[in-house]
C-alpha cells in the first residue's frame, strides 16, 4: 500500500510540473505584455480609494507612507504587495485608485484599484468604520471601468484587453478581523454563529463574486488567501495570554477559510471556460516569514514599526502621535495591522517567482505569460 501511495505522489509532482512547465512555455510574450492590472482588496492593497469617502479607516497621514514620499492613503510605509507586483510585471505606473478624479480615460487601460481599507467579502463587514467599499460593490466599480474601456476602444478590443491583464483579489482578513472577532456586543455572528457556518457564508457570496469577474471578462485571476492574522501585532494584543506566539483562534478561522478558498479557487477554475484562477497561500509565506524572521534579515517579528500603545504596537492606528522604528526594513509589521514595505517585497516576490507550495497551480510570472485557448 506504501509503495502504491508513493507512486500516485510521484505521478501527481509529475503531472504538476508538466501543467507548470506548458503554462510557463505557453507563448513567448515577457510579463511586460500584461496590458492592465486590476486590483481588489481590503486595505492590504488600497491605494487610496478611502481617501474619497467618509471613512474612519483612512492611511492618508504621516507616518504612513515616509518611505513612499508621501500619505498616499497606503496603509504602510512604503508599497502594497500589489504595487510591488505591478512593478515586477513591468508595469511603468501604480494602479490608480478608482475613486481619485484622474482615474479616468486613456488611465484605466493601464489597470485600477478598486481596493478599500475596512472592506470585506460580506456586506456588513468593517460596519465600524461607516465608510468603506465591500467586494460587491467593487465589482460594480469595475463594471463602471469596463464599460468605460467598451465605450473608448470598442467591445473586441476591450475583452482582448481584460482577458489578457490581471486580476487580483486580496479579500477576507476583516470578515474576520472586523467581524467576526469583534467583540459580540459590537457584532452579534460571533454568539449566534459558530466559525464554520461563518465560513460558509464567506465562501458561498465569494464565490458569486469571482464568478461575477469572470462574467465581466477576467480571465487571469489571483486569488490570495486570509494571512497568519493571530500573528499581527492587533490579535497579539487582545490575546496577551498567548505570550510570544501568535493567537490560535484567528488562525484557525484563517485556516479553516483557507482550506474551503483552495476548494473554491479549483472548482470555479475548472467550470469557468478559458479562465486561470490562481490561489496564492500568502498564510504559509507570511507564517514562514514570521517564524525564522531572522534568515529574511529581520529583527522584529511581533511587533508594529508605527507603534503608539500596546505590548505589541497593537492598540491604536499609526498615526502622527506615533512613534516609528529607526529602521523600518527590520520590522515584519509596519502597523498594528499591516506589513511593512521590506515584508511586502518578499511576500510578493514569492507570489511571483514561487513554486507550488506558495502559489497553485502557476506563479503570477507564468500566468502573466500564460495564452488562453
Amino acid at each position: 500500500m506504501m509503495g502504491i501511495l508513493s507512486n500516485n505522489r510521484f505521478i501527481v509532482e509529475i503531472l504538476t510540473t508538466i501543467i507548470r512547465a506548458i503554462f510557463f512555455f505557453w507563448g513567448s510574450c515577457s510579463a511586460s505584455d500584461v496590458p492592465a492590472s486590476f486590483i481588489f482588496g481590503d486595505s492590504l492593497v488600497d491605494a487610496g480609494n478611502n481617501n474619497y469617502i467618509f471613512s474612519l479607516s483612512r492611511a492618508n497621514y504621516y507616518p504612513n507612507g515616509i518611505d513612499f514620499g508621501q500619505p498616499t492613503g497606503r496603509y504602510t510605509n512604503g508599497r502594497t504587495m500589489a504595487d510591488i507586483i505591478g512593478q515586477e510585471l513591468g508595469m511603468k505606473t501604480f494602479a490608480p485608485p478608482y475613486l481619485a478624479p484622474t482615474t479616468a480615460g486613456p488611465v484605466v487601460l493601464k489597470g485600477v484599484n478598486y481596493a478599500s481599507g475596512g472592506g470585506g467579502i460580506l456586506g456588513n463587514t468593517g460596519q465600524i468604520f461607516v465608510g468603506r467599499i465591500d467586494m460587491d460593490a467593487q465589482l460594480d466599480n469595475f463594471e463602471n471601468t469596463r464599460q468605460e474601456i467598451i465605450s473608448d476602444i470598442g467591445v473586441a478590443a476591450a475583452m482582448k484587453l481584460l482577458s489578457e491583464s490581471l486580476f487580483s483579489v486580496a479579500m477576507g482578513s476583516n470578515d474576520f478581523i472586523n467581524n467576526y472577532l469583534l467583540p459580540v456586543l459590537s457584532i452579534p455572528e460571533r454568539a449566534l454563529v459558530s466559525p464554520q457556518n461563518f465560513v460558509d457564508s464567506m465562501i458561498s457570496k465569494y464565490r458569486l463574486q469571482l464568478t461575477r469577474m469572470y462574467r465581466l471578462g477576467a480571465r487571469k485571476i489571483v486569488v490570495i488567501n486570509v494571512g497568519p492574522i493571530g500573528c499581527i501585532p492587533n490579535q497579539r494584543e487582545f490575546h496577551l495570554s498567548a505570550g510570544d506566539d501568535c493567537s490560535a483562534f484567528p488562525n484557525q478561522l484563517a485556516k479553516l477559510f483557507n482550506d474551503r478558498l483552495r476548494h473554491l479557487v479549483k472548482e470555479i477554475s475548472s467550470n469557468l471556460n478559458g479562465s486561470i484562477f490562481v490561489y496564492a497561500d500568502v498564510y504559509r509565506i507570511v507564517g514562514d516569514i514570521v517564524e525564522n524572521y531572522t534568515s529574511y534579515g529581520f529583527e522584529n517579528a511581533d511587533s508594529a514599526c508605527c507603534n503608539f500603545a500596546g505590548r505589541f504596537g497593537g492598540l491604536v492606528p499609526c498615526g502622527p502621535l506615533s512613534r516609528v522604528c529607526p529602521d523600518r526594513s527590520k520590522y515584519i509589521f509596519w502597523d498594528l495591522f499591516h506589513p511593512s514595505d521590506a515584508a511586502n517585497v518578499l511576500i510578493a516576490q514569492r507570489l511571483m517567482d514561487g513554486d507550488c507550495s506558495d502559489i497553485f497551480p502557476i506563479n503570477i510570472r507564468q500566468l502573466a505569460r500564460a495564452r488562453l485557448p
